[in-house]
């Protein structure tokens, strides 16, 4: 089947926020973060698949699955890909699917992780794919973040932010949502306490979120105000800082870690 000018269109209007807002769709590329969405149990609208997927035994059989699952593969030569693609390089697999819209209720009581304007799309996916992967129960992605469903943010997560609620909305609407479902606040800052001394014994049945701040900010000050106990990754070496997605990370495996986190 080829690529019909209407959904070569569609496709980098998604590569736009506001085109991925319009249309309710999300652009996934790359042959593991393709398997992941697929793994995830999402049904893509459609698949474009170039020669370049063939040249592998692992493109070859996902070829092969997409075909099974999807239906509606659509063939193009390696350079149009190229064209399509958000990468210099791509792996010779595109899906486009729907975004999804989860409510804040689904994320509820936690463990939350809270993106407080976490800028980097990298970062974003990053540490949804570590909420994922610590069993956190949804993401909260506060106004000033980056779009957890660009092209770029999908591609950091994986494919793991089809696996976890993900739910963009106003810093303010988080903190009420919060309090509401009666969810304590550990929000990661610079001048916290060393999170490998908060281990007195969590409360499993009691929801808590993580809250990961802005790279150059940290946490707004409505959020710090908001918070039960500010944590910090203590750091031994001649090291200022980490990566807010290292960090993120650290903090969310200390407090699901058997003998960690909030008590």
């Amino acid at each position: 089947m080829e690529l019909s000018q209407r959904r070569a269109a569609l496709v980098r209007r998604l590569h736009k926020r506001k085109g991925r807002s319009r249309e309710g769709a999300v652009l996934v590329e790359g042959v593991r973060t393709v398997r992941e969405v697929l793994d995830a149990g999402i049904q893509p609208r459609f698949a474009i698949a170039s020669t370049g997927l063939d040249q592998t035994e692992g493109g070859a059989e996902l070829r092969r699955r997409l075909t099974g699952v999807v239906g509606d593969v659509v063939d193009v030569a390696d350079d149009e890909l190229t064209g399509l693609a958000g990468t210099e390089t791509p792996q010779g697999v595109l899906l486009v699917c729907d975004e999804p819209n989860d409510p804040v209720e689904a994320v509820l009581p936690g463990p939350v992780l809270l993106l407080d304007a976490v800028q980097d799309p990298g970062n974003v996916g990053t540490l949804i794919r570590s909420a994922v992967a610590f069993g956190f129960t949804g993401v909260l992605v506060a106004d000033g973040s980056a779009d957890p469903w660009s092209p770029k943010a999908v591609r950091s997560s994986t494919g793991s932010s089809f696996r976890i609620p993900v739910v963009g909305l106003h810093l303010t609407e988080a903190l009420a949502s919060l309090r509401g479902a009666a969810v304590s606040i550990w929000a990661a800052d610079a001048d916290g306490v060393a999170a490998d001394t908060v281990r007195a014994g969590p409360d499993r049945g009691q929801g808590y979120c993580l809250a990961v701040g802005n790279e150059g900010r940290g946490i707004r000050s409505e959020l710090r105000e908001a918070a039960r106990t500010i944590v910090k990754v203590d750091m031994r070496g001649p090291v200022e800082s980490l990566n807010a997605a290292v960090a993120g990370s650290i903090l969310m495996h200390a407090m699901t870690s058997p003998g960690g986190g909030p008590s």
